[in-house]
């Protein structure tokens, strides 16, 4: 009989193929003796089998899933769907490349009308048990029945605005009652039949969901950008939930080991307290940067900073890093190759053999030949940027030098590049489908959002300039304007965005070509160390065969 499913502890790091960058990594550090919760990894093997048999989980490998779940009732001490001390689980994709916010994740599950109070009761913490369970309800019924999230986001605010608060935080235990009574009753006008009860139903229902979500759109999008094949598939990892939403005690981060924009060393990273993971990478709440735990949580802080060096020992290479902190105890959901931009890149692999880790020949491998396209942007030229006055800043989240004109719908933006026009993405926050507008954007502005963001990770692995988190812009996508330091800027206006600073300019303002040194050279070297073959050009000019020797080419022809 095949075998669809791979505790965490049966898996390794090179069994990426099967279960995903996800699942390997997690089967990787469960064997490393690192802090995870324990979980399985149904493999891409099954989702390529859901798509042969007609969109359906065949009952052998339910059947194997089931079994896996009671080896995690086990492990936990908890029981699925039980009404005193209930298992629950996050369902996550996972695919052997690395697609950041492309697929979709559902927390929480096993939640219902009755465990909720067994879970209250538990916990001590009803406040808690009920802010889990609209948010399963939420994400359950945006990813496996496509109700727009937006729907529910607009119950919560109309309860926000009657109780006076601004943020999901100051709602008490009562009144995320009265939230989860209205997202039911949504539910049932958008579905017909009540929210589903039956914990299992709702576990095989996510799954098929994460598998779906292998064809939506923005996957689809983002695998043809990166040469993904489509033929793969996504694993999906079910995982014992851990809470960051339990109070000031717990929170949720992302981390880097190195800086994704400029390859430093050094820990780089965020967290929000009292949040769940989804919330960092949402960019919903603005988060603080990592180096404040170490104020809040000093033991914990110590321990994070432990494992984060061991990983990226281990891996030798700079980690990309998901935790959450339950009642000071912390854990790591996942680890991987973090994306950086061609800059960092280069930074990281000169370190990395610097440091003994790598191997030159190593280094070189390890840097995207079309990457390098990023290195030869535009910067702006100093004069003008002096004469330049910023009329605002924020957190610098991806470098480059970009100037353009103002949209706020990725639509628009789509629209407006393929047009010819330099373009400026302007919104209160991306998601993961504002990526083609993304894609055809010279730089990004969000008001929410960290350095961690969805916009922030997806601009730079695409070395788009992205400045996040500017809470003192005021938009309004109605009109189509923004207003930032006593200015009002309208859709189509001119705005420049430095991602190295973070300022934000109105106008157009100059640029000048790239100057290529240091590291990008360093490497060439070894590459020409290496090689056996010689590189000529075809240049059309004078101007263009100067420019090709300058970059290492060797004649013309």
């Amino acid at each position: 009989m095949a075998k669809w499913i791979y505790l965490f502890k049966e898996g390794s790091a090179d069994m990426r193929n099967l279960l995903g960058g996800k699942g390997a990594n997690l089967a990787e550090m469960t064997n490393l003796g690192l802090p995870i919760p324990q979980g399985f990894t149904v493999t891409t093997e099954a989702c390529t089998d859901y798509y042969n048999n007609d969109k359906q989980i065949s009952d052998e490998i339910k059947s194997q899933i089931f079994d896996a779940l009671k080896m995690l009732e086990k492990q936990q001490g908890k029981k699925f769907g039980d009404n005193e001390n209930p298992l629950l689980v996050s369902v996550r994709s996972g695919a052997r490349a690395s697609m950041p916010g492309m697929m979709d994740t559902i927390l929480n599950l096993g939640l219902n009308d009755v465990a909720v109070e067994g879970f209250a009761k538990k916990t001590g913490n009803p406040r808690f048990a009920y802010d889990s369970y609209r948010r399963f309800i939420q994400m359950f019924s945006d990813v496996v029945m496509e109700i727009p999230k937006s729907k529910f986001e607009r119950v919560l605010d109309e309860i926000k605005e009657k109780k006076g608060v601004h943020f999901d935080t100051e709602l008490d235990a009562n009144d995320l009652k009265d939230v989860i009574a209205q997202f039911k009753a949504l539910y049932k006008e958008e579905q017909g039949v009540d929210f589903p009860q039956e914990p299992v139903d709702q576990l095989i229902e996510a799954v098929k969901a994460v598998f779906r979500s292998w064809d939506n759109p923005r996957a689809i999008y983002y695998r043809r950008m990166n040469d993904i094949p489509s033929d793969w598939g996504t694993a999906v990892n079910v995982q014992a939930m851990v809470f960051g939403n339990m109070g000031e005690t717990s929170g949720t981060g992302v981390a880097f080991t190195r800086n994704p924009s400029t390859g430093a060393k050094g820990i780089y990273g965020e967290y929000l307290i009292n949040a769940q993971g989804e919330d960092v990478v949402a960019g919903i709440r603005t988060p603080l940067p990592i180096t404040k735990l170490e104020e809040d949580m000093p033991e914990v802080y110590t321990e994070f900073m432990r494992i984060a060096t061991l990983l990226e020992d281990h891996y030798r290479d700079m980690q990309d890093m998901e935790f959450t902190i339950e009642d000071k105890h912390l854990y790591f959901l996942q680890t991987r190759n973090g994306k950086r931009t061609a800059a960092a890149a280069l930074q990281i692999a000169c370190d990395l053999v610097d440091e003994g880790k790598i191997t030159k020949e190593d280094a070189i491998k390890r840097i995207e030949a079309k990457s390098l396209d990023q290195l030869l942007h535009p910067a702006f030229d100093e004069k003008a940027l002096k004469a330049a006055k910023p009329i605002g800043s924020a957190l610098p989240a991806s470098p480059g030098a970009a100037a353009g004109r103002v949209y706020f719908t990725a639509e628009d933006a789509k629209n407006h590049h393929e047009a010819g026009e330099r373009v400026i993405l302007v919104r209160l926050e991306t998601s993961p489908e504002d990526i083609e507008g993304m894609h055809a954007s010279r730089g990004i502005l969000t008001v929410r959002g960290g350095m961690t963001s969805h916009a922030a990770v997806v601009a730079r692995g695409m070395g788009t300039c992205c400045i996040s988190g500017c809470g003192d812009i005021k938009i309004n996508e109605e009109e189509k304007y923004f207003t930032l330091g006593g200015a009002t800027i309208k859709e189509g206006d001119y705005i420049s965005l430095d991602g190295s600073t973070g300022n934000i300019y109105v106008g157009d303002i100059a640029t000048v070509e790239a100057s290529i040194s240091g590291n990008f050279e360093r490497i060439m070297k070894w590459a020409d160390e290496i090689r056996t073959l010689s590189v000529r050009t075809n240049a059309d000019s004078p101007a263009d065969a100067a420019n090709a020797v300058k970059f290492g080419a060797e004649g013309i022809g």
